[in-house]
């Protein structure tokens, strides 16, 4: 299922693709939020956004994707499909937050934000962080369980 949010004052739009899974807790559904992002602009928007009183978020960047849907990525290729299947899996609510990072040639430069931003720092991709913490998982560590389990179920 897809819902389209429009924010006040912005002139994007972001696509949510979520599912509600059949666990409860109480009364109340367990359900992980996808959102995708493309692109530095898109990302450093959504930050700004974010309620500090809802589920625990989660970003996972990762290459663009190619025409023939994979990322130009190798190891983005091999932890996406990891990640996608533990979060189907998942019994607690959050919010996953998907970021293309954009082409090899963008992602190499030195001087690409997201290697440059305070909030990402990134080094490597695939990279999976919990926003305002300092957990993350860099490279082959995104094709690990165990360790995904260890970010997903530790609490703050």
């Amino acid at each position: 299922m897809y819902l389209m949010i429009i924010l006040p004052n912005a002139l994007y739009r972001i696509f949510i693709n979520f599912s509600i899974h059949n666990l409860t807790v109480g009364n109340l559904y367990v359900m992980v939020i996808n959102v995708d992002l493309k692109g530095f602009e898109e990302f450093s928007k959504y930050t700004r956004a974010i309620d500090s009183r809802g589920p625990p978020v989660f970003f996972y960047f990762s290459g663009s994707k190619l025409p023939d849907g994979n990322s130009w990525c190798p190891d983005c290729v091999e932890a996406e499909p990891v990640v996608r299947h533990y979060l189907s899996e998942l019994d607690k609510s959050i919010i996953f937050v998907y970021v293309d990072v954009g082409d090899r040639e963008y992602w190499k430069d030195k001087e690409c934000p997201f290697r440059t931003d305070s909030r990402s720092k990134l080094m490597v991709i695939p990279t999976l962080i919990k926003w305002k913490g300092v957990q993350r998982l860099e490279g082959s560590q995104c094709s690990n369980r165990e360790l995904l389990q260890m970010l997903f179920e530790e609490e703050d």
